[in-house]
């Protein structure tokens, strides 16, 4: 179950109680975790999903085909329709690390041309 939800990335998420609607909105969910001591926790858009709060996850396809999930226990559900997609998240953060990766580089090679430019004159 958390393997499954720990890329979901931005979500909308919708809380039923009884097949009430209690809530519902956009968020990220930003930890998954087990801990029988701990509730899941959705704030300020965030969603901290404790899997222990659940009896279990049922994976469902809306009739565009995308997948959602549903967290069930007992008369609840939390329903997480991802809003991301974890493969172009995963190229846009790759493109974001080589980019990263140039800038230093670049500094790096700046830095030594300064060394090597201080290297010729006296420092006194």
């Amino acid at each position: 179950m958390g393997r499954l939800l720990t890329d979901l990335g931005r979500v909308r998420y919708i809380h039923t109680l009884d097949g009430k609607l209690q809530s519902e909105g956009e968020g990220y969910v930003l930890e998954v975790f087990a801990d029988p001591q701990r509730s899941t926790l959705v704030a300020n858009q965030a969603l901290y999903i404790n899997v222990c709060s659940f009896d279990y996850l049922q994976l469902n396809q809306s009739s565009d085909k995308k997948t959602y999930f549903d967290l069930v226990q007992e008369n609840r559900q939390l329903r997480l329709i991802p809003l991301s997609n974890p493969l172009q998240d995963q190229s846009s953060e790759h493109l974001n690390a080589e980019a990263l990766e140039a800038m230093v580089t670049q500094v790096l090679s700046a830095k030594w041309d300064v060394q090597i430019d201080d290297e010729g004159e006296c420092p006194f």
